[in-house]
């Protein structure tokens, strides 16, 4: 009885609300700009070419593979997890301290999160194309984890020099 009635729900008018913005939506915006993915591209070929003792030919396709991985699924993921962050502990902290979404703790979950879902990602796309033995309990998540915090951190701080402009 109840899947019925959901498939009528589907079908009543609703109004959207495309005016609801958190932080990770506009630290998206920078990390697809041209110049945030060329940093990117270039502190993680470094890593990725010491880290995995690759040659400079692979590393550079590791970089390039795994970047266009965790952008393609970052569009959905960096936002899904900004918005998990709002739900739940974001939502605990505004409470707490009366603050808006735009605050010195969700700026910096933000930050930490951005850099989790692109290290996740692209850590997935090393262990099973380029290098089999990458754990994600190990020294070598946490040195991923740091090349991406100088790329997200790039994007990041650039919101501060020139704010996205509605």
């Amino acid at each position: 009885m109840r899947k019925p009635l959901i498939f009528v729900l589907c079908f009543l008018p609703a109004v959207a609300y495309a005016n609801v913005v958190w932080p990770a939506l506009y630290l998206e915006t920078r990390l697809f700009s041209w110049w945030a993915i060329g940093i990117g591209l270039l502190i993680e070929f470094f890593f990725i070419k010491w880290l995995f003792s690759l040659s400079q030919k692979k590393a550079a396709l590791a970089a390039v593979s795994a970047n266009a991985v965790s952008s393609i699924a970052g569009i959905i993921l960096i936002p899904l997890a900004g918005i998990a962050w709002e739900l739940f502990p974001g939502s605990v902290i505004n409470w707490a301290f009366s603050w808006g979404t735009f605050n010195p703790i969700t700026w910096a979950a933000t930050f930490f999160l951005g850099c989790l879902v692109n290290g996740i990602l692209e850590g997935a796309v090393y262990k099973k194309w380029f290098a089999p033995e990458f754990k994600f309990k190990s020294k070598a998540f946490l040195w991923l984890l740091a090349a991406n915090s100088l790329s997200v951190g790039a994007a990041f701080i650039s919101l501060w020099y020139k704010p996205v402009q509605l």
